[in-house]
């Protein structure tokens, strides 16, 4: 049995050594560590590995020497830049007051800029929120000061509790329960670790994995206005797309009085989505739920709990089936993807859906030799299609689907109209490649399943949905 450990140690001499004894004596081995002064001066992770009874009794001898991070005073920083005129001594009344307040510096930057001012920057540890209202309104009496949000500096300033400052602000951002905070806390950690190991700077990852959870939240609610368009197939049949502002498209197919949907968005949408749901489809609630996936992607699958039965293909299935039983998905896999898909996974809330709901339709072919596979069919009343399995250019186990009858075709993320994205879309869309180093699992085999996708449509005029952005009219002469 592994667990992992978020210990807050003192800053001195031996502390890794009192906590190592405490391992060695109870014969739990240490698999991983990672500590670095430069990011915080406190926090040390440990992966451990032994029996329940061992890890347990770890806990208790680690909560005694006072080393476990739930025990640690919930102290923030405040970065707070100061405009004071390009003269000596200018800072020094602001130190005095600092230190009339008895307030701990964590950082400072400051240079001159040709102009008649200095704005200095420095980062105050802050334990009484009144304390630092009171300093504030002080300082005002000596210079302009601005309170400058975290999540905005151009830097990470704060050199020894970064980790709960960093943690704290994405929980409240996607209003995180405090269970999953620690989970949160040990993935950003890794995060922070990878990056380290590969010689690569955190800091422009670790702002765009903020920007994303801002996004993410400033969806919720009132402010979920997905795009929703209706496109004609038949008399009988019509295509209803679903565009929210982050994740996937959401399809709804209705023919002949029969409903099926493709893919889905963010578990964290579960509320809105549902009433979405509702609005377009009546019945939804009393009526047997079906859904396509069309690859294992976490933003294409997050709704799964709410159906009944899912259509997948036989690697797709072994993905899910492999989340559900607290194994590495296909993405996870990847070590450099790994912690960032972990962070996706706690900040939308994602749960892995029951083996039992899905349903495999089609035989797995062992080796895929071409970009694009033919794998059988797949019949919803007026339409049929034919499909085809990716090679695994953006994730194992993808599929498109073409109805040559209709001219429709159902791309997933293998082919995505970019130039049919609402603002809000692309917004959001600009951050995965940077989480992710690629959205692709092979970039240079996903440009070959595009253009394999493209050489099998028939001549005519075509309705291609992707899973992100508007439909794609497409003709192809003869």
């Amino acid at each position: 049995m592994r667990k992992s450990y978020v210990t807050s140690m003192p800053n001195h001499i031996g502390a890794f050594l009192k906590a190592s004894e405490c391992f060695s004596a109870l014969g739990v081995n240490i698999i991983r560590v990672s500590y670095n002064k430069a990011v915080d001066s406190h926090m040390l992770f440990v992966d451990a590995e032994g029996t329940e009874e061992q890890l347990r009794k770890a806990d208790v001898e680690l909560e005694k020497i006072g080393y476990l991070h739930n025990n640690t005073a919930k102290t923030s920083v405040v970065l707070v830049e100061f405009c004071l005129l390009d003269v000596p001594g200018s800072v020094t009344n602001v130190l005095r007051l600092i230190n009339d307040f008895r307030i701990n510096i964590s950082y400072i930057s400051s240079q001159e800029n040709g102009t008649d001012v200095q704005y200095f920057k420095m980062g105050l540890y802050v334990d009484d929120p009144e304390h630092i209202a009171a300093f504030l309104n002080e300082a005002e009496k000596i210079c302009k000061v601005r309170v400058i949000d975290y999540n905005r500096s151009e830097k990470i300033y704060d050199n020894s509790i970064f980790y709960t400052s960093y943690v704290t602000s994405l929980a409240q951002t996607m209003s995180l329960p405090e269970d999953v905070q620690q989970e949160l806390l040990v993935q950003v950690n890794l995060a922070m670790q990878t990056l380290d190991e590969h010689g690569l700077s955190p800091y422009r990852t670790f702002d765009s994995i903020s920007k994303f959870a801002e996004l993410l939240g400033a969806s919720r609610g009132e402010a979920f206005v997905p795009r929703i368009s209706t496109h004609k197939v038949t008399d009988q049949t019509e295509i209803i797309l679903i565009e929210p502002p982050c994740g996937s498209n959401t399809i709804i197919i209705k023919s002949k009085q029969k409903i099926l949907f493709v893919d889905s968005g963010y578990a964290c949408y579960q509320s809105e989505m549902h009433q979405v749901f509702r609005r377009l489809v009546p019945a939804f609630d009393e009526m047997h739920k079906t859904i396509l996936i069309t690859h294992a992607d976490v933003d294409h699958c997050g709704l799964l709990p709410m159906f009944d039965e899912i259509i997948t293909s036989p690697r797709t299935a072994d993905c899910l089936k492999r989340e559900y039983n607290k194994q590495d998905g296909y993405r996870e896999q990847n070590p450099l993807h790994k912690p960032y898909i972990n962070i996706c996974k706690i900040l939308t809330s994602y749960k892995a859906v029951h083996p039992d709901k899905l349903h495999v339709q089609w035989q797995e072919i062992e080796t895929l030799h071409a970009p694009l596979t033919p794998i059988g069919y797949f019949d919803f009343e007026e339409l049929h299609f034919e499909v085809y399995e990716g090679k695994g250019g953006h994730l194992p186990g993808e599929v498109v689907l073409i109805d040559y009858e209709h001219h429709l075709t159902f791309t997933g993320d293998i082919y995505v109209n970019i130039h049919g994205l609402t603002p809000e879309q692309a917004a959001y869309n600009q951050y995965a490649p940077i989480l992710m180093t690629s959205v692709d699992s092979n970039p240079k085999l996903c440009a070959e399943e595009r253009k394999a996708v493209m050489q099998r449509l028939g001549v005519g005029q075509w309705q291609i949905f992707g899973a992100h952005g508007f439909r794609k009219d497409y003709v192809v002469n003869t």
